[in-house]
């Protein structure tokens, strides 16, 4: 293999296809990336049996061939080069890396023990990146961080027609977003689990002027794709059944209030400055204001009010103070409507654009209150 390619974009590539490569990879072999010169491209590739990552950069290629070398290595190398070309050419079992004054030499790995790269399914559909980078941030507040539970872990996507609905849930709150995209086929009805750490990556590493692009199966159902800007990854799903969280949105809320979003968000901080750790912020609706309240009699206390717009009867609920402000912080809408039945059962929480306007459903987050002592 003999190439020259553009020094920034072999950085870029390198850096994106090797984020796959598990800092003490299982087999050695899985600490490798593979690189193969052919047809004016040079083409990158890493594996850890669970994500693949693809992707391509053109190249002039004198001498066609494939080489497979330590991609973390390589990645600090390019990132560190300064000369506008770089030249890369295999000679036995080593990798030459020239670029200006600097030179790398690199041994190789065996390319006949690297596993194959799982098949992209079909596409299913796609969605404009800003759109996909939203639900993904909105979708992902509630995931699990136990591992010993991988569904909690997941993000459950809906495709049903135009509609992709995307859920999570760590059994103390549920996050929801739906968005409008467009399906290869009009009638598709299809479910899947996704790792949502692996959603969270995809989204960071987007070109947003550029479609996300999904691919899955419905008849094997074990493998999703995002292609994106000439990048394509792919993941194991997660085999297993998501939680019936459909029963826990209440079909009328009697007590709701509407809030500026910003101004509740900075309250809650500022309340939460006394509060234990785990220990609640309590919020007391009365009349057309809102008291926040968190500390002991016996200890630091801290208390605010803010002016709302309230319909139901006087109530008292009480958060997690973390939980209320991640999920208050993925609403993108100026105010907040929350809507509650009782102390104790699940609040949702929407954005809405107007103080007087109707809340939007695209992003629910449910929040199941603490018990607390006055």
């Amino acid at each position: 293999m003999k190439v020259e390619v553009d020094t920034a974009a072999l950085a870029d590539a390198v850096a994106w296809t090797t984020r796959v490569i598990d800092a003490r990879p299982s087999n050695p072999i899985l600490g490798g990336v593979k690189l193969e010169a052919a047809d004016g491209t040079l083409r990158l590739a890493a594996f850890n049996y669970e994500i693949s990552a693809r992707h391509h950069i053109e190249a002039g290629v004198d001498e066609a061939g494939v080489a497979l070398t330590q991609g973390k290595l390589l990645a600090d190398i390019t990132k560190s080069l300064s000369a506008e070309k770089t030249y890369l050419a295999t000679d036995g079992s080593t990798l030459t890396i020239a670029s200006g004054k600097s030179h790398f030499t690199l041994q190789l790995m065996p390319e006949t023990e690297y596993p194959d790269l799982p098949v992209v399914p079909a596409k299913l559909g796609q969605v404009d990146a800003p759109t996909f980078v939203q639900a993904v941030a909105q979708a992902s507040v509630a995931v699990s961080r136990e591992e010993n539970r991988p569904v909690l872990t997941a993000v459950r996507m809906q495709f049903q027609g135009d509609k992709v609905i995307m859920t999570s849930t760590d059994r103390f709150r549920l996050a929801r977003a739906t968005f409008t995209w467009t399906p290869a086929d009009p009638e598709v009805d299809a479910m899947t689990l996704v790792r949502g750490s692996l959603l969270r990556d995809v989204a960071r590493s987007l070109d947003e002027h550029q479609n996300v692009v999904l691919d899955f199966d419905p008849e094997t159902a074990s493998l999703m794709g995002f292609e994106n800007a000439g990048r394509v990854s792919t993941s194991q799903l997660i085999d297993s059944e998501f939680p019936a969280v459909d029963r826990l949105f209440a079909d009328d809320y009697p007590i709701q209030a509407v809030i500026d979003r910003q101004s509740l968000i900075a309250a809650i901080k500022r309340v939460a400055l006394v509060a234990d750790r785990n220990a609640p912020v309590r919020m007391a609706f009365s009349g057309q204001e809102l008291t926040l309240s968190a500390g002991a009699v016996d200890e630091a206390q801290a208390v605010e009010t803010l002016d709302i717009d309230m319909d139901g009867e006087d109530i008292t609920v009480a958060f997690n103070p973390s939980y209320l402000i991640e999920g208050l912080s993925a609403i993108s809408e100026p105010f907040v409507r929350m809507k509650m039945t009782t102390a104790v059962k699940p609040v949702e929480f929407n954005g809405q654009q107007e103080a007087d306007s109707d809340e939007s459903t695209d992003y629910r987050y449910l929040l199941v209150p603490m018990r607390f002592t006055n």
